[in-house]
């Protein structure tokens, strides 16, 4: 990443859920204060009135409360990254003061009067579109230019599809390393339902469903029918799929039917028509996997 030696701010935009806090942790990661602190707010969630002593820290007795002496996230930051997600969730007045302290490195704490001298990096993030925060009046232009030295901007999950398997496998390895049991894969089949998928969500959708999955699904292997209905129905289907005829099928019951009769087929070619083999493979006892063979109408192959 060729911006992230450099200490210039950076504005990251996106929808929300796409990981661009994990953007801004790569910048930190590949930069030369990778050994400061990396310190995020999400401007969003903290009230109006407690902002300014979470970013700037507080004086003792500054307000009812203030038993003692706090210091805020710039402080914290000293040397290192501030991450400013939600930042166009911030208020006018708050602005103002964001914008001084990058143009002077110095703030004042609430209820202080001493100006306090920091080394910060700001990365911020927002899900809204800043130009048109400005032309509406809620956002400073000067601020904008101050924090668009270098814009970055995530892409949906939708425009990427490609990434999906790569991002499924380091779900998978981060929730078992964490569980510390036997990881399960996904087959090829069930990688492309998800492929297909839309992701409203973005990625942190796939890693909620990613993880309902592992851990609603009793087997090793993950198949086509371990996919929750939510990303079966909502998914586009492209021409030329492996579910070309999808438009046939009138129910989802049927989807699934169709969807593990393949599978079964599949896995029985691979172990030359052997049932005990097969049903050993995918973690199903044989005389539910016979079962299954006679109902789908499967004829084994000698």
């Amino acid at each position: 990443m060729r911006a992230a030696p450099t200490a210039a701010s950076v504005l990251i935009t996106g929808e929300n859920g796409t990981g661009k806090e994990l953007v801004a942790r790569s910048i930190h990661y590949y930069s030369t204060r990778r050994d400061r602190p990396f310190v995020a707010i999400n401007c969003a969630a903290i009230p109006e009135e407690l902002i300014e002593s979470e970013l700037f820290g507080h004086e003792k007795g500054a307000f009812t409360g203030a038993l003692s002496q706090k210091k805020g996230k710039f402080d914290l930051a000293d040397g290192g990254t501030l991450f400013l997600d939600e930042i166009a969730d911030m208020s006018l007045r708050t602005q103002a003061k964001i914008l001084r302290i990058i143009q002077e490195r110095t703030f004042e704490r609430v209820g202080g009067t001493r100006q306090v001298q920091v080394d910060v990096r700001i990365v911020a993030a927002t899900n809204k579109t800043l130009e048109d925060e400005i032309r509406q009046g809620r956002f400073r232009e000067d601020l904008f230019y101050r924090l668009n030295v270098v814009p970055f901007r995530v892409p949906a999950l939708r425009e990427r599809r490609g990434d999906i398997p790569l991002l499924v496998q380091h779900f998978i390895s981060q929730f078992y390393s964490r569980e510390g049991r036997e990881p399960k894969a996904f087959t090829a089949n069930a990688l492309e339902l998800l492929k297909e998928y839309s992701w409203p969500g973005n990625v942190r959708e796939l890693k909620n469903i990613v993880e309902r999955i592992l851990i609603m699904t009793p087997g090793l292997t993950i198949t086509p029918i371990d996919i929750p209905a939510l990303v079966i129905d909502g998914s586009s289907l492209p021409a030329g799929n492996h579910r070309e005829e999808a438009p046939t099928v009138g129910t989802l019951r049927e989807a699934r039917e169709e969807f593990e009769r393949d599978f079964i087929m599949q896995k029985l070619e691979e172990n030359d028509w052997n049932i005990s083999r097969t049903a050993e493979v995918i973690e199903l006892e044989r005389s539910n996997l016979h079962r299954k063979i006679k109902s789908y109408g499967i004829d084994i192959k000698k």
